[in-house]
């Protein structure tokens, strides 16, 4: 019995790397699962259904059971023939990966709009339209309950030079974790997790030398965790993982203040606390990143 025994669980970009490892485990772990690829290259160009009829075959040979799905999520259509696919073969719908995406980078006084437009599509509007209809079925039926887990990264935790499109998008995605963790806590689970691993995603980035020892498979583990029932209580949180990692981010919260002598501030006594402000701005940039290990004296101790 795995975690995900009797489960039906989606996931977006299935057809390789971070994505079809997650397939591949959760359909380990019992459950049924719906691949959806749409098969394109990396920037999104491109369409081949055999993408995600691999990942199916895979999952069947095991002994599993699974369907392919090669619609676009960014679209209306796409996202909730997602769910309905789930429950016309199976009859249930348990837990959503949001992991689809593409890349289009370029120094922001170089980019396009057709390259900023399209990837806050396929990433942001992309992850809300399968949320969307998640989010129906699980109100529809609060009584079984159900998981969604959104992908984000580090770039949009971070920054990223050459991907202000991609960061906006994953930042972006932080934040309606957090808005669907308050709309739908009666009727499920919202997590997100930014991972760190080589995939054709990150292969000519600066650091791909060192995401080689980083794989898609360490990936997955975390994801079947907060799709099953032992998560109950784990929801609104972003995690990252990265090889035998996982860490828990808390995200931006005040770390120093100051207050004016009256009831509000002027520009001049402001500029007065430069220095100060500079020097609480340089210790609040953490000498532990997320993606590095974490200091032993600065973990929460339990």
């Amino acid at each position: 019995m795995g975690l995900l025994e009797g489960k039906v669980i989606a996931v977006t970009g299935a057809g390789a790397g971070i994505g079809r490892e997650e397939a591949l485990l959760a359909a380990k772990n019992g459950a049924k699962v719906v691949i959806n690829d749409l098969g394109g290259a990396r920037d999104g160009s491109g369409k081949d259904s055999k993408v995600a009829d691999v990942v199916v075959e895979e999952i069947k040979k095991m002994g599993g059971d699974a369907l392919g799905h090669y619609e676009d999520i960014s679209e209306e259509a796409g996202g909730e023939s997602l769910v309905g696919k789930a429950v016309e073969k199976w009859g249930r719908f348990d837990g959503l990966v949001n992991n689809a995406g593409i890349l289009r980078d370029k120094m922001c006084f170089s980019m396009d709009n057709s390259e900023w437009d399209l990837v806050i599509k396929v990433h942001l509007r992309g992850h809300f339209m399968c949320a969307r209809a998640a989010a129906k079925y699980f109100r529809a039926h609060k009584e079984q309950g159900g998981a969604i887990v959104n992908t984000t990264s580090t770039s949009g935790l971070l920054g990223n030079a050459g991907q202000t499109n991609y960061a906006a998008a994953k930042l972006g995605i932080v934040g309606m974790t957090s808005a669907l963790h308050l709309e739908l806590g009666k009727y499920c689970r919202v997590n997100s997790i930014a991972p760190m691993a080589y995939t054709r995603m990150t292969s000519d980035l600066a650091i791909a030398e060192m995401l080689k020892n980083y794989k898609p498979e360490h990936i997955a583990p975390l994801v079947i965790f907060l799709l099953s029932e032992k998560a109950k209580g784990i929801s609104g949180q972003c995690f990252g993982v990265f090889g035998p990692y996982v860490q828990l981010y808390r995200l931006p919260r005040p770390v120093c203040d100051w207050k004016a002598d009256g009831m509000g501030w002027d520009p001049a006594k402001l500029a007065e606390k430069a220095g100060e402000i500079a020097k609480a701005a340089a210790a609040a940039n953490w000498a532990y990143m997320p993606g590095t290990p974490i200091p032993e004296d600065k973990k929460i101790k339990f």
